[in-house]
């Protein structure tokens, strides 16, 4: 069975403008299927509108060549479902408002509250493994480029994969990890890299956010994946719009839309 080209994205949290840049440039590259990692909601201003299009890229359109995706549990999600005891204020004040706001279309509260709750904390194909956060902690466990010199927690991770490959978000950070301790941080847009050159018996890739990327670099990141070659993608939008529509709801904090510029 050839593995359908796949495009992987993760932490969209509420931004419109991120996520349709992302996936207008996806189906233009003939993407076949959708994988979300999580955190479609928090911080940003449209989750529903995210929620949304999301149940509809991960549903099979056979007219359209579009296979059957998925779409993760994020922490955001947990938090959304549960509480978010554990996030900063600024973090929790946004879930608090989300909360609300996923229930305010009574046509599609329910749908989306279903969607929520069916969502599983990990996946997995016959190639790779998907997760929010780590392979041994799929909703909440970081992993960051300064974790590449901590073996311990590294290899634990390595340990937790039953398959060579896993697909990670959370951090917001674009890097790959392998078995032998090396961290690889694509930044330009379209690198590529063939999974078998890695020459290491696991690999972990962190895709980065659609819609709070952190390293520094505002634009939005997201990756294809054929089975064999991974390509970063990083793409421009209007940040500015995204912020606004932050600013426009005194729920959520400014520091929310200010940190979209920055990339951080």
């Amino acid at each position: 069975m050839t593995y359908p080209k796949t495009a992987i994205i993760s932490d969209l949290h509420g931004n419109v403008p991120a996520l349709e840049v992302a996936l207008a440039d996806a189906a233009s590259r003939g993407v076949e299927r959708y994988v979300c990692l999580g955190d479609v909601v928090g911080y940003g201003a449209q989750p529903r509108h995210c929620l949304a299009r999301v149940m509809e890229l991960i549903q099979a359109n056979p007219e359209q060549g579009i296979q059957a995706g998925l779409c993760l549990m994020g922490n955001h999600e947990d938090a959304l479902l549960f509480h978010a005891d554990d996030f900063n204020p600024k973090a929790r004040a946004a879930i608090e408002w989300t909360r609300e706001e996923v229930g305010r279309d009574p046509e599609r509260a329910d749908q989306f509250w279903d969607f929520l709750g069916g969502l599983e904390p990990s996946a997995r194909d016959e190639v790779a493994m998907f997760a929010h956060g780590s392979p041994r902690n799929p909703v909440r466990e970081y992993i960051l480029p300064r974790d590449g010199s901590n073996h311990e927690k590294m290899q634990a991770n390595f340990a937790a994969m039953d398959r060579p490959l896993c697909f990670i978000g959370h951090s917001h950070v674009p890097c790959i990890y392998t078995d032998d301790g090396r961290i690889r941080k694509p930044k330009d847009h379209g690198a590529s890299i063939k999974i078998a050159d890695l020459h290491s018996e696991k690999t972990i890739i962190n895709v980065g956010s659609v819609g709070q990327p952190r390293d520094e670099d505002p634009r939005l990141s997201y990756v294809l994946f054929d089975g064999e070659q991974v390509t970063f993608l990083r793409l421009e939008y209007d940040h500015g719009k995204a912020a606004d529509e932050i600013r426009a709801i005194p729920e959520l904090p400014d520091f929310l839309a200010d940190r979209l510029a920055l990339g951080r």
